[in-house]
């Protein structure tokens, strides 16, 4: 049984963006960890503009905020996805959310590691 394709329809693939917004604005209304990563992209991009970075910079410096923040919600959405499987103790279960989790951690950890560079060279320059 093979579904029918449907045609390309420009007013679905807007409509379709209500869904990704829904889940930006679940990420950030139900989750804690989601608030962190908000002050700390306000922090780098209030830097970013005090210390006058270039627009490489800025590339290195959005281009991780938003590495953070697509992973957060893809943590997000695997464990919500493990929790709708079950919420007994399941040795794979856990796995899976301490990887996405992992996952997410390690993009912050580069996500400081490059506001670091970046900033501190200009920081250098006005002292």
């Amino acid at each position: 049984m093979s579904k029918r394709k449907e045609f390309f329809s420009v007013i679905k693939r807007i409509q379709s963006f209500k869904y990704a917004f829904s889940g930006i604005f679940h990420l950030l209304k139900n989750e804690h960890n989601a608030w962190i990563h908000v002050l700390a992209a306000i922090i780098a991009i209030a830097g970013g503009i005090l210390l006058d970075i270039n627009w490489v910079e800025w590339l290195f410096v959005l281009g991780t905020i938003c590495l953070v923040f697509s992973l957060e919600l893809i943590n997000t959405s695997i464990e919500r996805l493990c929790d709708t499987v079950t919420l007994d103790n399941n040795v794979h279960i856990k796995q899976a959310k301490d990887l996405a989790a992992g996952a997410v951690l390690m993009a912050a950890f580069f996500a400081i590691i490059v506001a670091g560079v970046i900033f501190y060279n200009h920081w250098e320059e006005i002292f």
